[in-house]
């Protein structure tokens, strides 16, 4: 796992599929998405590294049900006590109540889906608060939730206008460029989605798959949203290495 500071308050976990991140608010940290189920130990030692403690995870986002976003939430949550959120419709999935959703893939979606499902399925997962689109949560001095479904029904997204940041989920993709994240249970809602991401014209935006877009982010972001889907726009240096 990479680590990588964002911003000052802002790191990104990097796993070999998926990412994670933590945001500072002083000694009070929230972790955005938390890997697979092996990641705890990972979060905890680069949290640490940063001279911060993991006990003072308070809260955890979880933006979407899957396994590569949701895993170590629990053993985290169970460890520290933080308190886990997530939408109201993805809620049910996160604690092992209902199925994971199956998304509808593309013919050149199949293979990466099937890459995609080496991750270890996500344990069933408390959701101590669930969200509905315009909820304050607590931290970054005013993040809300942006209800993004189209990936999966309860997908949002958090933004913290105060700090220009964005967090898409897997709504947006960046893998060498922005474009609508992959593995969508409704293309067309998750389009309307990225649209109104967008339209919030951030200056940082943190994808759940690629590197954080810092430079023209709200330019790329609304290009990229207002072309055909399937036309990808090319964004600046890259923050980290691919």
């Amino acid at each position: 796992m990479d680590f990588v500071e964002v911003l000052p308050q802002l790191h990104m976990f990097r796993f070999p599929i998926g990412q994670a991140y933590l945001w500072r608010d002083g000694d009070e940290l929230t972790l955005i998405d938390t890997g697979n189920v092996h990641a705890a130990r990972d979060i905890e030692e680069a949290i640490r590294s940063v001279g911060k403690s993991p006990g003072t995870i308070r809260r955890i986002v979880l933006t979407h049900c899957h396994r590569d976003h949701v895993g170590a939430a629990e053993e985290l949550e169970d460890r520290y006590g933080a308190e886990v959120l997530a939408h109201r419709l993805d809620a049910p999935v996160v604690r092992g109540e209902m199925p994971v959703p199956e998304p509808v893939l593309l013919d050149w979606e199949v293979p990466l889906y099937e890459h995609g499902l080496t991750v270890p399925p996500a344990p069933p997962t408390r959701v101590d608060r669930e969200l509905e689109d315009g909820d304050e949560l607590g931290f970054g001095d005013g993040a809300v939730v942006v209800h993004a479904p189209g990936h999966t029904a309860g997908s949002i997204g958090i933004h913290l206008p105060r700090h220009g940041v964005l967090f898409t989920g897997d709504c947006v993709a960046a893998v060498g460029q922005v474009m609508l994240g992959v593995f969508n249970v409704d293309r067309a809602q998750a389009e309307v989605s990225m649209r109104r991401l967008a339209s919030l014209a951030p200056s940082t935006v943190c994808f759940g798959h690629g590197d954080p877009l810092t430079e023209d982010a709200a330019a790329v972001l609304r290009a990229s949203a207002d072309r055909n889907p399937g036309l990808q726009v090319e964004h600046g240096p890259a923050l980290t290495r691919p």
